[in-house]
């Protein structure tokens, strides 16, 4: 018999009995659909941290280092350094860190302020809304020039400032010369509660000679890690010791917690995947039970020179049949489920195209497998038992 013909017999069986037909399938479109629709969440909150972190700057690289009387690395030796190896790096800036109170008349408050070079603004990708960042001149001059951020604007000006407007941070005049634009609803201890003044300035402030922290700038996030060899070499072959020196990105946490997300979505792909198997033992089921209906339609067709391999071919045929429009069905059902779960929490999630594919795979296997102990029985009846059987 022809694989056409089996076919052919498969969608007639198939359509003669629709709704238990259906009813077979449904557990396959469940567990497609489900493995799908996990996965793709799964990928859809993957992506999200990612991005989260990649506004974060995962280009970024973080130094901090301990001079000694004997070593030391200035200023000037890391953008130097930076200036030599500009096919890795993009910018550089020192940063000095600290909270302070700063007032506004009698209004005061407290807040971080960030002493950094002039590059800051560019590297770490951020916006003014009005005014200038600081430059070169101010950190040379240590001109008492500040950059504030909105919730500054909010909480100590309520709203009403302008550039050229003065405050005082730790009881000195600074003036105002940049306004950096809103980027976290202006809430308390987010980047909008900062205020950045020049590091020679904040140095000064803390009473520090040395700067001893730097963010550098790669220019993107897949050569980090050979710019934090690079880094560590040069840093080394100054400092001689590597207790003296931290380099730290955020790279190795981002592949950690990609790592965690792919393991967890595996872990629920491979639970949702038990429906499937249970999808399987349900068509094996209505297998056997078409063999015994059909007892007597495979007699007269054993007595009319129907071999095994036709008989087998069929049932194989009609099980994947049912296996594989149900494995499609729940492609379509978990794609949609994934999109409408994926708006639902806010997180741009779609099914993978290998998700599919490997779905769709697995139920056509689950079909002919689950197919063969049932064809095998039919193929088995002895014909002159099937065509007395009633």
């Amino acid at each position: 018999m022809k694989v056409s013909q089996a076919f052919k017999l498969a969608i007639r069986s198939i359509l003669g009995s629709k709704l238990r037909s259906f009813l077979t399938m449904l557990g396959m479109i469940i567990g497609v659909g489900s493995v799908i629709s996990l996965v793709g969440l799964m990928q859809g909150v993957t992506n999200y941290i990612i991005s989260t972190f990649d506004d974060l700057g995962t280009n970024m690289i973080t130094v901090g280092i301990t001079n000694t009387d004997t070593r030391k690395v200035d200023v000037d030796d890391m953008y130097a350094f930076v200036k030599e190896n500009n096919s890795l790096f993009q910018g550089v800036s020192p940063k000095i860190s600290t909270r302070y109170t700063i007032k506004n008349g009698s209004t005061s408050m407290t807040t971080t302020v960030n002493g950094v070079g002039e590059d800051y603004l560019r590297i770490n990708n951020l916006e003014l809304s009005s005014g200038r960042f600081i430059q070169y001149a101010d950190i040379k001059n240590r001109y008492n020039g500040c950059v504030i951020g909105s919730y500054i604007v909010e909480e100590l000006f309520e709203g009403k400032v302008s550039v050229g407007d003065t405050l005082k941070i730790n009881g000195q005049v600074y003036e105002i010369v940049g306004i950096q634009e809103e980027e976290s609803d202006s809430e308390e201890h987010s980047t909008d509660d900062i205020i950045y003044i020049p590091y020679t300035n904040a140095a000064r402030l803390s009473g520090s000679a040395d700067i001893s922290s730097y963010v550098i700038a790669a220019h993107n996030a897949d050569i980090v890690e050979q710019g934090e060899a690079v880094l560590d070499t040069y840093l080394y072959d100054i400092l001689k010791n590597e207790d003296l020196y931290n380099i730290s990105s955020m790279t190795i946490l981002l592949e950690t917690i990609t790592t965690m997300t792919s393991m967890l979505s595996s872990i629920l792909g491979g639970i949702a995947g038990i429906s499937l198997l249970v999808a399987g033992i349900g068509i094996m089921n209505i297998m056997l039970v078409s063999v015994v209906e059909r007892t007597k339609e495979i007699g007269i067709r054993k007595a009319i020179g129907a071999k095994k391999r036709d008989i087998m071919s069929q049932f194989v045929i009609e099980a994947a049949l049912i296996s594989c429009l149900g494995g499609m069905l729940g492609i379509i059902f978990g794609s949609i489920l994934t999109r409408i779960l994926g708006n639902a929490f806010g997180i741009e999630a779609a099914p993978s195209a290998n998700t599919v594919l490997m779905a769709f795979g697995i139920s056509a296997a689950i079909g002919i497998g689950f197919g063969y102990m049932p064809a095998n029985k039919a193929a088995k009846l002895n014909p002159i038992d099937a065509l007395r059987s009633e």
